[in-house]
């Protein structure tokens, strides 16, 4: 019997211990008001913003305020939360107060931003309700993530105009926030986002592992698909992670606009419209070559961004492509323990300046307090943040952001650039960006994350073995095993804008998971005859 009570008594320290130990959680400080913001900001950009905006806005109203950071996730993992807490919250606005009935049609409804005219007409009552409501998910701001999440809000209806662009109407035009930037917009025609900050896309690799596989520095996306990264390189999942679904969109994009080129070159003659047509479905498949050679190379695809960085740094992998801040952070982290190991390279001709931004989500408990949050995101104050020293007049008070700000004004301040981590840098004077063609690739970014998973996450333990067969192969069999490889077609322009958009357009979610199944198994059959071929087979 004491035997068994022991036992049981240091099972039961086992268990709580962790909790009698762990760090005090700091509660919010009593204050005079309150922002609620959900985002997948950073431990280091919410410490850092948070300090600046109480100091602000205390200097700006009198008052004090706490700033309630609430973190899900990602950014997939907080849209799906919004969206949600939105239905919730709309279902007891629409039977509770206006006692209609619920059902599965009113709630795909009362979101969609381009009804049929054949919806029945509860769906429209319910869709123009909510525009007209100011239904909440407790929630004051989302702030941070990709601009195609803010587009699809703000069409949905779940964030609403600001009236920055009414109270500070000098900081949005190409001198100050241009709307457009090498394509990419920057702040929404109806004032309901606004981008704060730009990133771009590129790899960041190990010196000592480069040395060790005998490569040299990577500078393009291509060379990452050298065989020498077998095994070596850090990639996320782009179903999960909207910073690598933007990074994969943007080696597509530099495929179909090298395509572009060499037609208008050889086919001069040749209707404009014409060549752009055969560029964007040849560079297309180029881009999903690419990226399927990448993931033979993957280690692995993981569900979060933030980890290639930390392998790269650690040597479990040479390489990893991932955002700017990410890859300068750690690098900056690495360097201050000793000599510099890792080093982050925009990848070049191949990245576009796309925009993190913030918006007031519908029904915001403490309004006037969101709309100044993000008024203060877009001073100049708030901007020196983001890639200011830490320690430096203005700067942070402790972490070094490392990302480049979205005002324009701020890189003709000469003065500020020593202090700067990042002196020098100007995302505005990058002089061969990549143009962003929206019309090629912008209204398919969910079915591009859905075709690189069915081609390279699902069947990559066969991806792998194919390529590895395929690059110990001598020739003939070594091309013919590398045709059977790369042939994409089950995931070409065509087929991507037809039944894949189609599928995941649907409302019964079973269509995908079938879908997702066949093109799976076609692809784990190809990669399996590819891997016969290699061998002679």
């Amino acid at each position: 019997m004491s035997k068994r009570l022991f036992i049981l008594l240091a099972l039961a320290v086992t268990v709580a211990l962790p909790f009698v130990l762990r760090p005090r959680q700091p509660a919010l400080a009593p204050a005079d008001d309150t922002v609620v913001i959900i985002t997948p900001h950073n431990e280091a950009i919410r410490t850092e913003f948070g300090h600046g905006f109480q100091a602000w806005y205390r200097s700006r109203t009198g008052r004090t305020v706490a700033v309630d950071w609430r973190v899900v996730g990602g950014t997939s993992d907080i849209t799906r939360f919004i969206e949600s807490e939105y239905i919730a919250a709309f279902r007891n606005f629409w039977t509770g107060k206006l006692h209609r009935e619920w059902s599965a049609e009113v709630q795909a409804g009362f979101t969609e931003p381009k009804l049929p005219a054949e919806a029945a007409a509860p769906v429209k009552e319910a869709r123009a309700a909510f525009l007209a409501s100011t239904v909440s998910c407790g929630l004051d701001l989302f702030f941070g993530g990709g601009s195609y999440d803010f587009v699809r809000q703000a069409q949905a209806g779940r964030i609403v105009p600001s009236r920055v662009r009414q109270t500070h109407p000098e900081w949005f035009n190409d001198a100050v926030i241009p709307q457009y930037f090498t394509g990419e917009q920057y702040w929404d025609d109806e004032g309901c986002w606004f981008g704060n900050v730009v990133s771009s896309y590129g790899i960041l690799y190990n010196v000592d592992a480069l040395r060790r596989l005998g490569l040299a520095p990577p500078h393009e996306w291509q060379d990452l698909a050298d065989p020498r990264y077998a095994g070596e390189l850090a990639l996320s999942d782009p179903t999960k992670s909207s910073s690598m679904a933007k990074a994969f969109e943007n080696i597509i994009q530099q495929q179909m606009q090298q395509r572009l080129a060499t037609l208008r070159r050889e086919r001069s003659d040749t209707p404009a419209a014409l060549n752009e047509a055969q560029a964007v479905r040849e560079g297309w498949d180029a881009g999903m070559q690419l990226i399927q050679i990448l993931a033979a190379n993957a280690r692995y695809f993981t569900d979060s961004s933030q980890k290639p960085p930390i392998d790269v740094a650690q040597g479990d992998c040479a390489a990893g492509i991932c955002i700017d801040f990410y890859g300068r952070a750690q690098a900056d982290a690495v360097s201050r323990r000793g000599p510099a190991r890792i080093e982050f390279v925009t990848a070049r001709g191949g990245t576009v300046n796309s925009v993190d931004p913030i918006a007031v989500l519908r029904g915001a408990p403490h309004r006037e307090v969101a709309e100044l949050f993000l008024e203060y995101t877009l001073t100049l104050e708030a901007q020196k943040l983001w890639n200011f020293r830490p320690g430096t007049p203005g700067g942070p008070g402790r972490f070094a952001l490392r990302r480049m700000p979205v005002r324009r004004d701020f890189y003709t301040h000469t003065e500020w650039q020593p202090l700067c981590s990042d002196p020098g840098a100007d995302p505005f004077s990058d002089p061969s960006p990549l143009i962003y063609q929206p019309s090629w690739t912008s209204g398919l970014f969910l079915e591009l994350a859905f075709a690189v998973r069915v081609m390279c996450l699902d069947a990559h333990p066969e991806l792998a073995a194919a390529w590895r067969a395929i690059n110990s192969a001598p020739e003939p069999a070594k091309s013919r095993a590398l045709a059977e490889l790369q042939d994409v077609s089950a995931v070409d322009y065509e087929r991507v804008n037809g039944v894949i958009k189609k599928t995941l357009g649907s409302k019964n979610k079973v269509d995908e998971v079938t879908l997702a199944s066949a093109l799976g198994a076609e692809f784990r059959a190809r990669y399996a005859r590819a891997e016969a071929l290699a061998a002679g087979k």
